[in-house]
Protein backbone atom coordinates (compact mmCIF):
# COMPACT_ATOMS: atom_id res chain seq x y z
CA UNK A 1 0.00 0.00 0.00
CA UNK A 2 1.63 3.42 -0.99
CA UNK A 3 1.41 6.75 1.42
CA UNK A 4 -1.52 7.72 -0.53
CA UNK A 5 -3.50 5.02 -0.42
CA UNK A 6 -2.64 4.69 3.99
CA UNK A 7 -3.83 8.06 3.96
CA UNK A 8 -7.06 7.25 1.80
CA UNK A 9 -7.77 4.72 4.76
CA UNK A 10 -7.55 6.67 7.82
CA UNK A 11 -3.63 4.81 8.68
CA UNK A 12 -0.56 6.56 9.82
CA UNK A 13 1.53 7.80 6.72
CA UNK A 14 4.23 9.88 5.09
CA UNK A 15 3.12 13.26 4.44
CA UNK A 16 6.46 14.95 4.63
CA UNK A 17 9.17 12.49 2.30
CA UNK A 18 7.21 10.62 0.48
CA UNK A 19 8.17 12.09 -3.16
CA UNK A 20 4.47 11.09 -5.04
CA UNK A 21 2.46 13.18 -2.72
CA UNK A 22 5.62 16.02 -2.33
CA UNK A 23 4.71 16.57 -6.37
CA UNK A 24 1.21 16.13 -5.68
CA UNK A 25 1.06 18.86 -3.13
CA UNK A 26 3.53 21.16 -5.25
CA UNK A 27 1.02 21.05 -8.26
CA UNK A 28 -1.88 22.05 -6.11
CA UNK A 29 0.13 25.49 -4.20
CA UNK A 30 1.54 26.15 -8.04
CA UNK A 31 -2.12 26.52 -8.99
CA UNK A 32 -3.40 28.46 -5.34
CA UNK A 33 -0.42 30.99 -6.39
CA UNK A 34 -1.64 31.06 -9.91
CA UNK A 35 -5.42 31.43 -8.61
CA UNK A 36 -4.41 34.07 -6.21
CA UNK A 37 -2.34 36.23 -8.02
CA UNK A 38 -4.95 36.99 -10.89
CA UNK A 39 -6.97 40.09 -10.85
CA UNK A 40 -10.18 39.75 -8.46
CA UNK A 41 -12.20 40.85 -11.97
CA UNK A 42 -10.67 38.14 -14.04
CA UNK A 43 -13.49 35.78 -13.33
CA UNK A 44 -13.11 33.34 -16.04
CA UNK A 45 -9.48 32.71 -15.20
CA UNK A 46 -10.17 32.20 -11.50
CA UNK A 47 -13.41 29.73 -12.07
CA UNK A 48 -10.93 27.47 -14.55
CA UNK A 49 -8.63 27.40 -12.25
CA UNK A 50 -10.11 26.39 -9.33
CA UNK A 51 -12.22 23.82 -11.40
CA UNK A 52 -8.81 22.35 -12.52
CA UNK A 53 -7.61 22.27 -9.14
CA UNK A 54 -10.66 20.94 -7.22
CA UNK A 55 -12.32 16.94 -7.22
CA UNK A 56 -16.00 18.12 -8.00
CA UNK A 57 -16.92 21.78 -8.55
CA UNK A 58 -20.48 23.31 -8.94
CA UNK A 59 -21.72 25.68 -11.20
CA UNK A 60 -22.45 28.48 -8.95
CA UNK A 61 -19.53 29.11 -6.97
CA UNK A 62 -16.77 32.06 -5.18
CA UNK A 63 -13.84 32.11 -3.37
CA UNK A 64 -12.22 35.26 -2.30
CA UNK A 65 -8.26 35.16 -2.74
CA UNK A 66 -6.31 34.37 -1.07
CA UNK A 67 -7.09 30.67 -0.84
CA UNK A 68 -4.68 27.78 0.15
CA UNK A 69 -4.96 24.40 -0.56
CA UNK A 70 -3.17 20.92 -0.36
CA UNK A 71 -3.83 18.55 -2.90
CA UNK A 72 -7.40 20.41 -3.90
CA UNK A 73 -8.25 17.07 -5.45
CA UNK A 74 -10.59 16.23 -2.16
CA UNK A 75 -12.44 18.93 -2.12
CA UNK A 76 -15.73 19.15 -3.16
CA UNK A 77 -17.99 21.91 -3.31
CA UNK A 78 -22.07 22.24 -3.71
CA UNK A 79 -24.10 24.63 -5.53
CA UNK A 80 -24.11 28.77 -4.22
CA UNK A 81 -20.77 28.15 -2.58
CA UNK A 82 -18.96 31.11 -1.05
CA UNK A 83 -15.82 31.42 0.50
CA UNK A 84 -14.19 34.95 1.77
CA UNK A 85 -10.49 35.31 2.16
CA UNK A 86 -7.58 33.34 3.86
CA UNK A 87 -9.35 30.10 3.75
CA UNK A 88 -6.90 27.24 4.06
CA UNK A 89 -8.00 23.38 3.37
CA UNK A 90 -5.15 21.01 3.99
CA UNK A 91 -7.21 18.27 2.07
CA UNK A 92 -5.06 14.99 3.03
CA UNK A 93 -8.65 13.41 3.36
CA UNK A 94 -11.90 14.16 1.20
CA UNK A 95 -13.65 17.46 2.67
CA UNK A 96 -17.00 17.63 1.14
CA UNK A 97 -19.16 20.83 1.27
CA UNK A 98 -23.05 20.79 0.55
CA UNK A 99 -25.23 23.14 -1.12
CA UNK A 100 -25.31 26.49 -0.08
CA UNK A 101 -22.37 27.24 2.50
CA UNK A 102 -21.34 30.34 3.18
CA UNK A 103 -17.25 30.54 4.95
CA UNK A 104 -16.33 33.79 6.07
CA UNK A 105 -12.65 34.96 6.54
CA UNK A 106 -9.70 33.12 7.91
CA UNK A 107 -11.32 29.84 8.38
CA UNK A 108 -9.42 26.53 8.22
CA UNK A 109 -10.00 22.78 7.19
CA UNK A 110 -8.02 20.79 8.27
CA UNK A 111 -7.68 16.93 7.95
CA UNK A 112 -4.64 16.26 8.90
CA UNK A 113 -3.23 15.62 12.50
CA UNK A 114 0.38 14.16 14.29
CA UNK A 115 0.60 11.37 16.20
CA UNK A 116 0.71 12.45 19.95
CA UNK A 117 3.97 9.65 20.13
CA UNK A 118 7.34 12.31 19.69
CA UNK A 119 8.75 9.14 17.81
CA UNK A 120 6.05 8.53 14.91
CA UNK A 121 5.56 12.52 14.80
CA UNK A 122 9.16 12.90 13.97
CA UNK A 123 9.06 10.39 11.01
CA UNK A 124 6.84 12.70 9.61
CA UNK A 125 3.86 10.71 9.91
CA UNK A 126 0.17 11.81 9.86
CA UNK A 127 -2.96 10.62 9.73
CA UNK A 128 -6.37 12.22 7.76
CA UNK A 129 -9.63 12.26 8.40
CA UNK A 130 -12.36 13.80 6.06
CA UNK A 131 -14.36 16.43 7.08
CA UNK A 132 -18.38 16.78 5.77
CA UNK A 133 -20.37 19.77 5.58
CA UNK A 134 -23.82 19.27 5.01
CA UNK A 135 -26.58 22.06 2.85
CA UNK A 136 -26.72 25.32 3.90
CA UNK A 137 -24.63 25.79 6.57
CA UNK A 138 -22.56 29.07 7.69
CA UNK A 139 -19.40 29.33 8.98
CA UNK A 140 -18.21 32.72 10.94
CA UNK A 141 -15.05 34.21 10.89
CA UNK A 142 -11.85 32.52 12.33
CA UNK A 143 -13.19 28.96 12.26
CA UNK A 144 -11.21 25.86 12.76
CA UNK A 145 -12.34 22.34 12.01
CA UNK A 146 -10.51 19.75 12.74
CA UNK A 147 -10.38 15.92 11.29
CA UNK A 148 -12.78 13.41 11.03
CA UNK A 149 -15.88 16.17 11.83
CA UNK A 150 -19.19 16.25 10.05
CA UNK A 151 -21.71 19.23 10.53
CA UNK A 152 -24.96 18.60 9.79
CA UNK A 153 -27.79 20.82 7.22
CA UNK A 154 -28.74 23.77 8.54
CA UNK A 155 -26.43 24.76 10.83
CA UNK A 156 -24.31 27.71 11.52
CA UNK A 157 -21.00 27.49 13.81
CA UNK A 158 -20.17 30.68 15.00
CA UNK A 159 -17.08 32.70 14.75
CA UNK A 160 -13.85 31.60 15.97
CA UNK A 161 -14.58 28.43 17.09
CA UNK A 162 -12.73 25.19 17.24
CA UNK A 163 -14.85 22.24 15.80
CA UNK A 164 -13.18 19.21 17.14
CA UNK A 165 -16.53 17.09 17.12
CA UNK A 166 -19.54 16.41 14.93
CA UNK A 167 -22.12 19.21 14.58
CA UNK A 168 -26.06 18.03 14.47
CA UNK A 169 -28.34 19.81 11.69
CA UNK A 170 -30.41 22.91 12.55
CA UNK A 171 -28.29 24.73 15.51
CA UNK A 172 -26.23 27.19 16.35
CA UNK A 173 -22.93 26.02 17.74
CA UNK A 174 -20.02 27.92 18.89
CA UNK A 175 -16.61 27.74 21.65
CA UNK A 176 -13.57 26.28 21.89
CA UNK A 177 -14.64 23.65 22.15
CA UNK A 178 -17.45 23.85 19.64
CA UNK A 179 -20.43 23.10 21.14
CA UNK A 180 -24.35 23.21 20.72
CA UNK A 181 -25.36 26.57 22.02
CA UNK A 182 -29.57 25.99 20.42
CA UNK A 183 -31.78 24.85 18.14
CA UNK A 184 -32.40 27.65 15.12
CA UNK A 185 -36.22 28.34 15.33
CA UNK A 186 -39.43 29.65 13.81
CA UNK A 187 -38.13 33.05 15.37
CA UNK A 188 -35.04 33.28 13.70
CA UNK A 189 -36.99 33.63 10.68
CA UNK A 190 -38.18 36.80 12.21
CA UNK A 191 -34.64 38.38 14.01
CA UNK A 192 -33.92 40.62 11.55
CA UNK A 193 -37.14 41.94 10.15
CA UNK A 194 -38.77 45.30 11.00
CA UNK A 195 -42.31 44.95 12.08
Amino acid sequence: MNEKEKAKNGLLYDANYDTALMEERTWAKDLCHDYNHLRPSNMTDRKALIEKLMGKTSKSFHIEQPFVCDYGYNIEIGENFYVNHNCVILDAAKVTFGDNVFIAPNCGFYTAGHPLDVEQRNQGLEYAYPITVGNNVWFGGNVVVLPGVTIGDNTVIGAGSVVNRDIPSGVIAAGNPCRVIRSITEEDTKKYWKE
